[in-house]
């Protein structure tokens, strides 16, 4: 069968490989990845997808923009349905919207869509260009409440949501149970928080380090793990010896097994993601771990949906490291069953649809695919 659908992606980010070999299984998609997005990211290995084609240059054309090398010329093949995942300001993608309206083809983006935090000629540029799709499958639900206030009628736009290795997590998660990992590393038996995730300075993570100093003053104790690769200067390391609290900061560094990630999250307390939470939120939720993060939700990543206020986890003012603390002191402080109705609501949200399952599903109807 000749592929129908065309994906057109900035890059094919490691994370994504279970829904992508979904579609190469189940929608016989063919895919152009682009070969950066200008920041240290893992790919996937793309020789795992039949219907991989190439791979294309992304080049920086003015401030703020990216064409991507020889795509446009896509619409031009046996292709009915064209997916793209990248913003407004991949140039490329207008010429390939246009194009598409004078051919008949239809043109999906995978995005996070409209925020609300836009003005100007953003904003503008935005509501344009997702006019201009047919459907725009979303990573949250917020972002469809604000484009259907934008004036977008709200039945071309689906929330598709998120996802990591979720059959792989899932069998991790089965046969978790307690441990004494981090007793026989503290040598202590102090609750500990944990971040996973890049190491960067846009998530604030100093802030974290300085409310475990600020804990481990008082009467209460509690220890810190990093779990991630550090992706620029944000001296979080020094941070943690000017404070005197080596003893209590583990940098665990990076790590793509799941059995090890599954063990740190499910006998930590809380996880903490000071600035926009991202992934992070879809890996602790999926271990049953309450999140934390900030409540500036114009700057958030769609992922901080998962967590509910006080249920999940909790969303501190953005700016006050008084609140971030007390947050933080809430949850491990917190009871068994408060804990455990935390992880059953997590592991329900993620089970009904941060997951690839679900994922292919939103696709195979959005496609009319059967």
């Amino acid at each position: 069968m000749n592929h129908k659908i065309c994906c057109i992606f900035n890059i094919g980010a490691h994370y994504r490989a279970p829904i992508y070999s979904l579609m190469d299984k189940e929608l016989e998609c063919s895919f152009y990845f682009g070969d950066t997005v200008f920041t240290p990211i893992k790919t996937m290995d793309y020789s795992l997808l039949k219907g991989y084609k190439k791979t294309v240059k992304n080049k920086k054309i003015a401030k703020g923009w990216v064409w991507q090398s020889n795509v446009w010329q896509l619409i031009f093949k046996p292709y009915k349905y064209y997916i793209i995942n990248s913003s407004p300001y991949y140039a490329s993608n207008w010429v390939i919207l246009l194009l598409a309206k004078l051919s008949g083809k239809k043109v999906f983006a995978w995005t996070h869509g409209i925020k609300g935090g836009e003005t100007g000629k953003s904003k503008f540029l935005n509501k344009v260009f997702y006019k201009l799709c047919d459907t725009v499958l979303l990573y949250g639900e917020k972002s469809m409440r604000t484009m259907i206030k934008e004036g977008f009628n709200k039945n071309k736009l689906v929330p598709i949501y998120n996802s990591l290795y979720y059959d792989e997590q899932l069998e991790v998660r089965k046969k978790l149970v307690p441990s004494e990992i981090y007793s026989n590393h503290f040598k202590n038996d102090a609750p500990t928080l944990i971040y996973i995730g890049r190491i960067q300075k846009s998530k604030k993570l100093d802030l974290l380090v300085k409310a475990v100093h600020l804990i481990n003053k008082e009467e209460r104790k509690c220890n810190l793990v990093f779990i991630g690769k550090e992706v620029e200067d944000n001296e979080i390391q020094s941070l943690v010896n000017e404070l005197n609290i080596t003893e209590q900061v583990w940098f665990y560094g990076s790590s793509y097994n799941e059995t090890e990630i599954g063990e740190l999250l499910y006998n930590a307390a809380v996880c903490v993601s000071p600035g926009p939470v991202g992934l992070t939120a879809i890996h602790a939720a999926t271990y049953g771990l309450p999140i934390i993060s900030n409540d500036d939700f114009y700057n958030q990543m769609p992922e901080h949906e998962v967590i509910k206020e006080g249920e999940s986890g909790g969303f501190y003012k953005d700016g006050d490291f008084e609140d971030l603390c007390l947050k933080i002191n809430d949850w491990i402080d917190s009871n068994p069953n408060k804990r455990q109705k935390a992880e059953n609501q997590l592991h329900r949200i993620i089970d009904e649809k941060y997951n690839p399952h679900y994922q292919i599903k939103v696709l195979k109807q959005v496609l009319n695919y059967s």
